[in-house]
């Protein structure tokens, strides 16, 4: 039985100030993937979340999640953008930074309901860290400090998840730790992924997609030499990071780029 599409690019084009970032990108994500975008800096994986968010709109072709234009969809999407550097004596605690999930709920200028604080603390509870809700965010290691921002995320109750390079300033153990987090959140929702880490994000995913302005490669894990080389410029032997780790790139011929 096929699967309802969560999000479909179709021919999208995007460009900022007249520079393409984007270039006829087409493909379809089924509803309940794990999906992981990979490429090199500038290869315009931001601009794919920031066109399922409604944040950029294509100069050619369409996008769409659940069937509509992204503006009509944006409850059904959380995300949890890389963690900025904040000045940590800042006085906000982790409750007030959760309950920032629920604004497109609540109303930017309502005041919080007794369901809004309800479901931040269950997403706290979901990633661990109910116990430090009244903590200043400031105080939290970096691992903690992603965790919360997926937690605000979880308050908006998304049917879609959005990750832009998620374990880029945590250590080794946050880092798995968040991808087990993820694993679980994956079987109640869709997960969209943007990392630069090729092997240890295809360690956790379901699918790949491959992306240098142009789309490479969408689906399996496996991914050829060739297309690595073709997107990132130069030839990459890439190992994949897990209990048993195992090369990612087979070898046989493959036509590119990708065209779903």
């Amino acid at each position: 039985m096929t699967k309802p599409i969560a999000v479909s690019f179709d021919h999208v084009s995007v460009k900022y100030d007249g520079v393409i970032a984007l270039e006829d990108i087409n493909f379809d994500i089924e509803e309940g993937d794990y999906v992981g975008i990979i490429g090199p800096n500038g290869g315009g994986k931001t601009t794919i979340l920031k066109a399922i968010l409604d944040l950029v709109q294509p100069f050619a072709g369409t996008v769409a999640v659940f069937g509509q234009p992204p503006q009509k969809m944006r409850q059904a999407i959380g995300y949890v953008p890389q963690v900025a550097q904040f000045e940590r004596y800042f006085p906000i605690d982790v409750m007030d930074v959760v309950l920032m999930g629920r604004l497109n709920k609540s109303g930017l200028f309502k005041r919080y309901s007794k369901l809004d604080r309800e479901k931040a603390i269950e997403s706290l509870g979901y990633v661990g860290l109910a116990d430090q809700r009244r903590r200043q965010l400031g105080k939290l290691s970096g691992g903690q400090i992603q965790r919360v921002m997926v937690a605000r995320a979880l308050a908006s109750d998304p049917q879609i998840l959005l990750l832009d390079e998620p374990t880029a300033s945590v250590d080794y153990q946050a880092e798995q730790n968040l991808y087990e987090l993820l694993g679980k959140l994956n079987e109640e929702m869709t997960i969209i992924l943007v990392s630069h880490d090729i092997g240890v994000v295809s360690s956790h995913v379901k699918s790949l997609a491959c992306l240098n302005r142009r789309l490479f490669h969408h689906g399996s894990k496996e991914i050829l030499p060739e297309v690595i080389e073709k997107v990132y410029g130069c030839p990459v032997d890439i190992i994949a990071h897990s209990a048993t780790p195992h090369r990612v790139l087979p070898s046989h011929p493959h036509e590119e780029p990708y065209d779903a």
